[in-house]
């Protein structure tokens, strides 16, 4: 008696796929600069997979236009990545403009390649780097558990938070010494508010 064995291999299939995350449309004045951060905040799996999260991040101008070409990240574990567009790229005649932000990640389903991307959008003087907006996006798609929120940088002793929320047009009055130490400015043409 004879026996035949066959040997099935098994076949895994992997599909490749990209996922959008849309920032919210900011303000950009011709004295600012604005910019995405994306870190990773996934630790390596417990089979010992190193964290890794691929994509581009890319801005566009009020018309939809994209501003320059979309830069591509790669962050492990813990890593930061940055991207800014430079205002004489965005193409507006005038001081000020519109813009928005697009973060695409590459994902392979199957891959047990951990990725927990968030993010974060803020806008800041170019000369002197004081943040006029902090947006916090928090996880990237379904990747993390953290949420977004909006920030204002530092808290004083007092325990107010300064930021572009204090500031508005109807008020001249000078940047407070708790708003400079926590470097946070109004933009050109606004004052803080008490």
């Amino acid at each position: 008696m004879s026996f035949a064995m066959a040997a099935m291999a098994q076949t895994s299939t992997s599909t490749t796929y990209t996922t959008d995350s849309n920032l919210p449309v900011v303000g950009l004045a011709s004295t600012e600069t604005a910019q995405v951060n994306v870190v990773n905040l996934a630790p390596a799996s417990s089979s010992g997979t190193a964290a890794s999260c691929t994509g581009t991040i890319a801005f566009y101008n009020s018309t939809g236009s994209a501003i320059g070409s979309a830069t591509s990240f790669t962050v492990g574990s813990g890593q930061i990545l940055s991207a800014s567009p430079a205002f004489s790229r965005v193409g507006v005649s005038g001081t000020r403009t519109s813009i928005r932000s697009v973060i695409t990640v590459n994902e392979t389903s199957g891959s047990g390649v951990p990725c927990a991307l968030a993010s974060s959008l803020e806008t800041f003087d170019t000369s002197g780097g004081i943040t006029h907006v902090h947006i916090d996006q928090g996880g990237f798609g379904g990747h993390s558990a953290a949420g977004g929120s909006v920030s204002h940088n530092s808290d004083n002793a007092a325990g107010k938070v300064w930021g572009i929320h204090n500031c508005e047009p109807a008020f001249e009055r000078p940047q407070p010494a708790e708003a400079a130490a926590a470097r946070i400015g109004c933009p050109t043409g606004l004052g803080f508010r008490p």
